[in-house]
């Protein structure tokens, strides 16, 4: 009698794995029933990723900006999450970078985690999101474009150094966005690394509910019990406001270019994507709320 066998798990790596997003998409892999050893964390400092480690999971050196450390860290792999960088000297040449090695090592499929939109969005993030998703088509990897919206916790992320100022500050006026939260995009990004028939699919993601930075601010007032309320203000003015507070100037008119763009209606979405994907509704408001007042 011929002994059937189960197939065996998919090589699976995740760049960035030591970042919020990372490690959240490690633990929704595993927790979807992949075996630590088939899972590798693809960091530029392997000594954040001892805890990782102990779980099982492979750690491998790899840095965005040395294409000697992509090759050999993609050998053997099968499926990769891209994560996008979060150093905004040449995004796009770093992901190209990732793509190459990833094209030599044989990878099956690239999910790259791209912005909502980008096909027509007009926000200077958009740009290195654009040049990489053409960079994966002109590679010839099979790729998934996850097309992450906007983070609730991008605006909930630091309350305790914004709730004691009792405003929340943007260029946004009353424009609308359809945020979730990092563990929904996480979630995504797991279901596709451990399912099938992602290959060359768009998914817009982006929360069930649509909402206003108004709204944000209200919810998290009403939950704190602390006054706390939108503050609009110009692009021009927010600028200066971000670099007031410490920030490079051209990050900071990259982050008030990105309410201008929710003032334009760019990071808004009713696909559905999100949803489907992660197999429940997306995270609502006043629960991302919670849970970051909880924190």
């Amino acid at each position: 009698m011929t002994q059937s066998h189960p197939a065996p798990s998919p090589s699976i790596a995740i760049t960035g794995a030591t970042g919020h997003l990372g490690r959240l998409v490690i633990q929704a892999v595993l927790n979807r029933g992949v075996p630590a050893s088939s899972v590798t964390a693809l960091v530029r400092d392997p000594a954040r990723a001892t805890d990782l480690a102990a779980q099982g999971v492979q750690i491998r050196h790899a840095d965005y900006t040395r294409p000697d450390t992509l090759r050999t860290a993609l050998d053997g792999i099968q499926k990769l999450l891209l994560i996008s960088s979060n150093d905004m000297n040449d995004r796009a040449g770093q992901h190209r970078n990732v793509i190459t090695a990833a094209h030599d090592a044989g990878v099956q499929l690239i999910a790259y985690t791209s912005a909502l939109n980008a096909g027509t969005s007009t926000m200077l993030l958009a740009a290195d999101h654009q040049a990489t998703e053409a960079a994966l088509i002109d590679s010839g990897v099979p790729s998934a474009l996850l097309r992450n919206g906007w983070y609730f916790e991008n605006h909930t992320g630091n309350l305790s150094q914004t709730l004691p100022h009792g405003v929340l500050l943007g260029a946004a006026a009353d424009g609308v966005l359809t945020p979730a939260t990092r563990q929904d995009y996480a979630e995504a990004a797991a279901t596709v690394l451990t399912t099938d028939g992602h290959e060359n699919v768009t998914y817009e993601l982006g929360g069930d509910t649509p909402v206003t930075l108004a709204h944000i601010a209200g919810e998290i007032s009403a939950q704190s019990g602390q006054p706390y309320a939108y503050v609009n203000q110009s692009v021009e003015e927010y600028t200066e406001t971000l670099t007031g507070l410490g920030l490079p100037g051209d990050f900071a008119a990259v982050l008030a270019d990105s309410d201008a763009a929710i003032a334009r209606g760019e990071l808004t979405t009713d696909s559905g994507d999100l949803r489907r994907l992660i197999g429940r509704p997306t995270t609502s408001l006043p629960d991302a709320v919670a849970a970051a007042l909880g924190s």
